[in-house]
């Protein structure tokens, strides 16, 4: 079915393991089972026709860089499955620094100097015919999200947000995308198995069970510059209120609930762990309490869920579909246009890919 030309705004460990991962799978063929992916064929599109044809970055030490070359540059700590990765052909070129980069940020990574210039990302989507560009930059990113938002808007190509800054579930730019007659989806990726699906999961058993939840809490420690720049509690705001009304849409009621990354520890490097607390009553108005430890690696964790959201966003470019994508967003996102459970999503991306469910 051809080509799906992908830019990437954002080259740290989950670029790596996305731009990995395509090189790692691109040989899996119909029957395989591909763990971390809904299908090896999505709607016709396999993970071999994902071609990566720009990048955009603030670190000094990936610009000018292939970006073969550049996921594995430091401070990426993204496992290496797919070690050695053929050249791409694709140079990393000078972002915008806008609010990318916290204060507390600029030495790890590594910002180029002020007196050099960005590109215009527009410009350079439109030379290299994107299909899309896919959002990985640095949580607490308003200014710069809405930057590349509206660089898609101009170069004529779809948007993915896959960070907690609010472009598809955010009617003003949800309408801006329809009327350019582009999709786009987001908001902040669910990993494949990973806190808030987990966290939802367990909170959805309480419910459905008949057991009333009372309080809950969320945890994450990791060492990856994610974390690092996510000790700026300003930068969090959306990002707590993504994961927490991930979670709290489960639940019919209010309930206490904290939800957030809590601490930086250097040394995990791209590890996260996760303790989630859920305390409940129920028959007899008697205590249930669940308490859940998960460790993974953080980065890969999401990467075939990205490849999914690209083969779906490819399928809507073709059907001429614009606006928000509600099926594979409500799937794979922590704040969707609109929020179901998981296997409800799950049905309607099926759907979608069938080509009976419009968006």
């Amino acid at each position: 079915m051809g080509e799906i030309r992908v830019a990437l705004a954002g080259i740290g460990n989950c670029a790596s393991a996305l731009v990995q991962g395509v090189k790692y799978y691109r040989d899996a063929k119909e029957g395989d089972f591909i763990p971390g992916l809904m299908h090896v064929n999505f709607g016709g599109y396999h993970i071999r026709d994902i071609r990566f044809v720009a990048a955009f970055e603030v670190n000094r030490e990936k610009i000018g860089k292939d970006l073969s070359e550049a996921i594995f540059a430091e401070p990426n700590c993204c496992a290496k499955f797919a070690n050695p990765m053929p050249r791409l052909g694709v140079e990393v070129l000078p972002g915008p620094i806008l609010d990318g980069v916290a204060p507390h940020m600029r030495e790890a990574f590594k910002v180029y100097a002020e007196d050099e210039d960005p590109v215009d990302a527009a410009e350079v989507l439109r030379e290299t015919e994107a299909d899309m560009l896919v959002n990985f930059l640095p949580v607490g990113s308003y200014e710069a999200t809405r930057y590349y938002a509206q660089a898609a808007l101009d170069a004529g190509c779809a948007f993915v947000n896959c960070i907690p800054e609010f472009i598809a579930s955010d009617g003003k730019w949800a309408a801006r995308f329809e009327r350019a007659g582009l999709p786009v989806a987001g908001d902040d990726i669910k990993s494949q198995v990973g806190a808030t699906i987990l966290h939802r999961a367990l909170v959805n058993l309480f419910v459905e069970r008949g057991v009333v939840v009372d309080e809950t809490y969320q945890l994450n420690i990791g060492g990856n510059t994610d974390f690092l720049n996510m000790t700026c509690e300003e930068r969090l705001r959306t990002k707590r209120v993504s994961k927490t009304e991930a979670v709290t849409s489960m639940v019919p009621y209010p309930v206490p609930t904290r939800i957030g990354p809590s601490d930086y520890v250097p040394f995990l490097g791209d590890k996260k762990i996760c303790y989630i607390h859920l305390k409940g009553r129920n028959f007899g108005n008697l205590p249930v309490v669940v308490s859940a430890k998960l460790e993974v690696e953080d980065s890969p964790n999401s990467a075939g869920v990205v490849i999914d959201v690209i083969r779906a966003v490819k399928l809507a470019l073709d059907r001429g579909i614009s606006g928000p994508l509600t099926s594979i967003s409500a799937y794979a996102f922590k704040h969707p246009p609109i929020q179901v459970e998981d296997h409800i999503a799950r049905r309607w991306v099926e759907e979608f890919i069938q080509g009976k469910r419009e968006r």
